[in-house]
């Protein structure tokens, strides 16, 4: 067995201190303790994806990160992991535990992961090993991964078998007070017929936030496309798949980043498939993250089929999960106010009502999305920035 103390003593040496999960039996002490370190950095995150795309945020900001799951879990991760971390070359260090294990006693619902994990992570072109079970062994298969990580900057995964972690008890941990709840604040102005479009929406964000210290990043789809098109700047990421992780990205660099203001352009279709993140945010609350869900109730870019949105308060959801401010409304001043406010009240959320459907289908980032994120990471000096940049 290997102590939870000696792992995260070896990750720690090796610069691994942020981690972000989902709990399994296996690794229990390892988060027990991980948990309780005032050195280290743990996010519970809703899904396994959301915590690949907060380590990858991290990553982003400075913080060799780690994503920890059950591979039952693996599935929830899939299109982070191949359409995030592969695409923007983002090496996050996997662990994932092995349940089902063929020989290995376990419940039926992992039989099937038990046999394919392996092979769903060769699919992937995830190298991977399994965790030793010894101090000696740990320090090498620890600097296999991290070798594979710089060389590759991809994602590495260390599969855990049942019983390599020690037991670890939890240390009693305060809970924060929690805030009032806060209020939605509502601006409406006119029948959906006339609500204002997205690249209105966009052109404000473009004219308003300042490209110091400051980092835009756009949902997959129309979003990202529209505000390219409005003006490529470096302080702008522009998300290709990954669908509904924009947030959760988001949330990651803003925890690793409190200099910066993260402003995150969601869609109501993205915010619906992983709606747990806005919980997560709401928990963690990083002062410097502003939300901008911009609702057309459609998902525009596959064609405007409906998406459930029509009816659904995000802003009230919003609140309920301990955002500090939230709104909701049609008109774009409530968007020009969350823009120019001031940093440090986060998160806040705001609803905006937006109209269907584009002038034009707008361009395709002129960019590759790896270019694209080590422009951004030099812009605002991340020492995850390799030392061959891409441009």
């Amino acid at each position: 067995m290997i102590e939870p103390t000696e792992f995260a003593r070896q990750a720690a040496a090796l610069g691994y201190c942020w981690y972000a999960g989902v709990p399994c039996s296996f690794f229990t002490g390892l988060i027990n303790h991980v948990n309780t370190d005032p050195a280290l950095t743990y996010v519970s995150s809703a899904n396994e994806g959301d915590a690949v795309a907060a380590a990858a945020g991290a990553w982003v900001g400075g913080r060799r990160s780690i994503a920890l799951m059950q591979n039952s879990g693996l599935g929830n991760a899939v299109s982070p992991l191949t359409s995030l971390t592969h695409v923007f070359r983002i090496p996050v260090l996997l662990l994932v535990t092995v349940r089902g294990e063929p020989g290995v006693a376990d419940e039926p619902q992992h039989a099937l992961m038990g046999r394919i994990t392996p092979a769903l992570l060769d699919t992937m072109e995830i190298p991977w090993a399994y965790l030793p079970d010894s101090r000696q062994a740990l320090a090498q298969a620890l600097a296999q991964a991290d070798a594979s990580i710089g060389e590759r900057e991809r994602p590495y995964a260390l599969l855990v078998r049942k019983s390599r972690f020690a037991p670890c008890k939890p240390a009693p941990v305060e809970a924060p007070p929690r805030p009032p709840r806060a209020a939605p604040r509502s601006a409406w102005r006119s029948p959906p017929a006339v609500r204002p479009s997205r690249i209105e929406a966009l052109e404000r964000v473009a004219r308003l936030v300042p490209e110091r210290k400051s980092v835009v990043i756009a949902t997959t789809g129309y979003t990202g496309r529209e505000l390219y098109a409005l003006g490529d700047h470096a302080h702008q990421l522009y998300m290709v798949g990954s669908m509904g992780c924009a947030s959760s990205f988001g949330l990651g660099l803003a925890l690793t980043r409190p200099d910066l203001r993260v402003v995150v352009l969601d869609g109501d279709g993205a915010a619906l498939m992983r709606m747990g993140n806005l919980a997560t945010i709401g928990a963690y609350r990083p002062p410097n993250l502003l939300h901008v869900l911009l609702d057309n109730e459609v998902h525009d870019s596959t064609g405007g089929q409906a998406t459930v949105a029509r009816d659904i308060s995000f802003a009230a959801i919003a609140a309920a999960c301990g955002y500090a401010e939230v709104s909701e409304g049609d008109d774009l001043s409530l968007l020009d106010e969350a823009l120019q406010g001031r940093n440090g009240i986060g998160p806040v959320f705001v609803h905006l009502k937006i109209a269907p459907g584009v002038a034009a289908t707008p361009p395709r980032p002129g960019l590759a999305p790896a270019d694209v994120l080590r422009r951004l990471m030099n812009h605002i000096g991340s020492p995850s920035l390799p030392a061959h940049p891409y441009v």
